[in-house]
């Protein structure tokens, strides 16, 4: 049943993106200069997650509420751990550096968090030194194009490593792939 999960899954991300002509604008999107470029990591730093000394925001995403902690994801970066115990003074206690975290989830005393395809299972009965107690591999489908539909992008090459993220560049040639 996974393998036709997965191979209804490989159909479905081969059919949303379009390798495009060089010379005709797609869907009547001409081509503008720009176009998304995939931002690339090794398994290996996927799999480091690192517990640290709490960081400023940056571009936060998602909040979670453990009364009297707060969850902050920082996108595509980590998770924030924030104690709320004193709402006009809220502590930034530690930062969770995960690769590929978009989402967060809590139940108990347990964080789950994603990894880009690995779901990460954090033990928080402590919050202030949450523990990583288990890593599921490939528990998440992920997607080899860009979270945004209209555009031109670089094709990634599994060769160069795993696409953690994407960023919009200037090139000078229009791109072979589209979504």
């Amino acid at each position: 049943m996974q393998k036709f999960l997965l191979f209804l899954f490989w159909i479905a991300a081969s059919l949303a993106c379009t390798t495009a002509p060089a010379t005709q604008p797609i869907n009547g999107i001409p081509f503008d200069g720009t176009a998304y470029k995939p931002i690339y990591s090794s398994a290996e730093d996927l799999a480091k997650v690192k517990i640290s000394a709490a960081e400023p925001l940056a571009e936060p995403g998602k909040i979670y509420l453990f009364d009297p902690y707060i969850f902050i994801n920082e996108s595509g970066k980590g998770i924030h751990i924030i104690d709320n115990s004193d709402p006009k003074n809220p502590k930034n206690l530690s930062f969770i550096s995960i690769t590929g975290n978009y989402d967060m989830a809590v139940k108990d005393n347990w964080l789950y968090a994603d990894n880009l395809s690995n779901l990460l299972v954090f033990d928080i009965g402590d919050p202030k030194a949450p523990k990583l107690t288990k890593t599921i591999e490939n528990a998440i489908p992920i997607n080899s194009f860009p979270p945004h539909t209209n555009i031109y992008f670089e094709c990634p090459e599994a060769k160069k490593g795993i696409v953690v993220g994407w960023e919009k560049v200037t090139i000078s040639e229009q791109p072979k792939c589209f979504r």
